[in-house]
């Protein structure tokens, strides 16, 4: 027997489902507690031995609770501020491509990184190609976004983590995660604004 979906019920799943198709495997393997984290975390040491799957797993573990809600936060709001521009599954894609590059740059570019969790490097991904979608419309908030994201880069470079995000995390802040999220950002963008069908017409309205 089949019970019967609503039209509203089955329209919220519709639209919500790139957003919890990021947040539940982040909660779940949260729920594994530190062996999960251990198993799949970007650690060097185990990739060099042919581990190569941690470069990417290694951004939806979290180091706790308030580190994954502070990242899945900052998913939603992203999600929700792009979801016009990059409906459907194009969202958590750009999370996934995202994940490759913060994985890629850090084993390239800082062999010296011994381990690494947390997905707030590849939401710079989305963050930056969002907000270039939006500036190609000449939306004011791509602007803003990308100002912002260029900014907090900038310190981050020069002066170390944001205080607070030292505190929410509960551990080390790699910031070069977030510089490579969104240099992947940066290219993806490019790649959307040249070549638009990549994402299957992302940003047409």
């Amino acid at each position: 027997m089949t019970l019967p979906v609503s039209q509203g019920s089955r329209w919220n799943m519709q639209r919500l489902w790139p957003m919890l198709v990021v947040l539940m495997p982040c909660v779940l393997l949260a729920l594994g507690g530190e062996p999960v984290r251990h198993a799949l975390q970007y650690d060097r040491v185990a990739i060099l031995h042919g581990q190569v799957w941690r470069i990417f797993t290694g951004n939806f573990v979290h180091l706790g609770w308030g580190h994954l809600a502070e990242d899945m936060a900052g998913y939603m709001l992203l999600w929700l501020l792009f979801e016009e521009l990059l409906p459907g599954w194009r969202c958590p894609l750009l999370v996934v491509l995202g994940s490759l590059g913060v994985g890629i740059g850090l084993y390239l570019g800082d062999p010296a990184l011994r381990w690494y969790v947390g997905i707030s490097g590849a939401l710079n991904t989305l963050w930056l190609a969002g907000a270039m979608l939006l500036m190609q419309r000449r939306d004011w908030l791509g602007w803003v976004l990308a100002v912002f994201l260029i900014l907090k880069l900038i310190y981050e470079q020069t002066l170390g983590p944001l205080p607070f995000s030292v505190a929410t995390t509960g551990g080390p802040v790699v910031v070069d995660a977030h510089l490579y999220g969104a240099l992947t950002g940066a290219l993806l963008g490019i790649a959307l604004l040249i070549w638009p069908r990549l994402f299957g017409q992302a940003g047409r309205v």
